[in-house]
C-alpha cells in the first residue's frame, strides 16, 4: 500500500520487490499492525516523509533462513554520534524511521537494517506479536519513565494502554484509565485489561504517575491535576496537539513533564526478554492489507477497541 502524498488514500500498487544490501534482512511480511504513528505521517502530521512511502512499522515476518523477526519505529542510527555512544541512539539526529524515512510494512515483503531487528519470542502468533513493536516497546520506555509509581494513570486507552497495563498489574501497580468522555466500551476494555478504575478524561483521581497516549496536548495539565507531588507525566506519543497555558501551581512540588522520542535496542531487548515468561494478550482487528484504508479510518475515528493488524496472507 502505497502514500503517494499525505492526506490521500493509500494505494494498492505493484512496486518492484526490494533488495537486502549489505547488513539488511530481506523479511516475508506475515502480519503489520496499525498505529496511531501511521495516522500522523499519511494525515501529514509528522513532515517530510519518504515519498511515495510504504507506511508501518510494527511488522512481524520471516527471513529466508526461517527466522521470524520484528522491525520497530527506529530503523537505522549512525552509531557514531554523542547520543549514539551515549546509550541514547533514540535520540539519534541522523536516524531513520521505518514507515516514515524507510519503507515499512504495509506490503508482502520488506528489508531491514539487521541490527535493529528483534527475535519474537516463541508462543505469540504474528497477529499477537505485531501490536509488540511500538505500542509495546515505545509504551514499555514511557513506563520506565514513569517510575516506580504504584497509582498510574493511562490518559487514552488503546493498543499501548492494553499491554502495559499488563506489565503493570503483574508489577503489583494500580491502573486508572481515562477516556473520552462516555466512551463505555474503552473504559469496559480497560476493565477487562486490567485497570481497578476507568472513566472520562476530566475525572479526578489521585495519581502518583501519568501516561499520555492519546495526542491531545489538553490532557497534559488534566494529568498534573491528578498527579501527586514528585510525579511525573509522561508523553508517549510522536506527534501531539499544543498543551494549552496552565497556572504554575500544577506543575509546582517537583512534579516533571517528560516526552518519550522512540525507542532503543536495549528497550526491545529487555522487554522481549521479559515477554518470554509473562504471556500479552491483546484484542486485535484483522484486515486484508488491501484494506488498510479502512484500518486507518477506523482508527482515525476511534472506532476501534484494541488494534488493528494488517494481513497479507487475509
Amino acid at each position: 500500500m502505497l502514500l503517494r502524498r499525505p492526506r490521500e488514500p493509500l494505494e494498492l500498487a505493484d512496486v518492484p520487490e526490494p533488495e537486502a544490501g549489505d547488513g539488511q534482512l530481506r523479511i516475508e511480511i506475515e502480519a503489520c499492525a496499525v498505529c496511531r504513528t501511521d495516522l500522523h505521517v499519511v494525515d501529514g502530521e509528522l513532515s517530510d516523509p519518504k515519498l511515495p512511502l510504504i507506511p508501518g512499522h510494527q511488522i512481524v515476518g520471516r527471513t529466508g533462513d526461517g527466522r521470524r523477526v520484528g522491525v520497530p519505529w527506529l530503523g537505522w542510527t549512525d552509531g557514531v554520534c554523542a547520543y549514539c555512544r551515549s546509550g541514547r541512539e533514540n535520540l539519534c539526529d541522523g536516524a531513520r524511521f521505518t514507515g516514515y524515512t524507510i519503507d515499512g510494512g504495509y506490503a508482502e515483503v520488506c528489508v531491514a537494517d539487521a541490527r535493529f531487528c528483534f527475535a519474537i519470542p516463541d508462543g505469540y502468533t504474528a497477529e499477537e506479536a505485531a501490536p509488540l513493536l511500538c505500542a509495546g516497546l515505545i509504551g514499555y520506555r514511557a513506563y520506565a519513565i514513569a517510575g516506580e509509581a504504584k497509582r498510574l494513570g493511562f490518559y487514552g486507552f488503546g493498543s499501548a494502554a492494553q499491554i502495559l497495563a499488563q506489565i503493570a498489574r503483574a508489577d503489583g501497580r494500580e491502573v486508572y484509565a481515562f477516556t473520552r468522555e462516555g466512551d463505555a466500551a474503552a473504559q469496559e476494555f480497560a476493565r477487562a485489561m486490567g485497570a481497578v478504575w476507568a472513566g472520562g478524561a476530566g475525572q479526578a483521581q489521585a495519581l502518583d504517575a501519568a501516561i499520555i497516549f492519546a495526542p491531545d496536548g489538553a490532557l497534559v495539565p488534566a494529568a498534573l491535576r491528578n498527579v501527586a507531588k514528585g510525579g511525573v507525566v509522561v508523553c508517549a506519543g510522536i506527534h501531539m496537539s499544543d498543551i494549552p497555558s496552565f497556572p504554575y501551581e500544577l506543575l509546582w512540588g517537583e512534579r516533571v513533564v517528560r516526552s518519550v522520542a522512540n525507542l532503543t535496542r536495549h528497550d526491545g531487548e529487555e522487554l522481549f526478554a521479559r515477554l518470554k515468561t509473562l504471556r500479552i494478550h491483546t484484542r486485535r482487528t484483522v484486515y486484508p492489507l488491501e484494506r488498510a484504508n479502512d484500518a486507518l479510518r477506523d482508527l482515525r475515528g476511534g472506532e476501534l477497541v484494541g488494534t488493528a493488524v494488517l494481513s497479507p496472507a487475509s
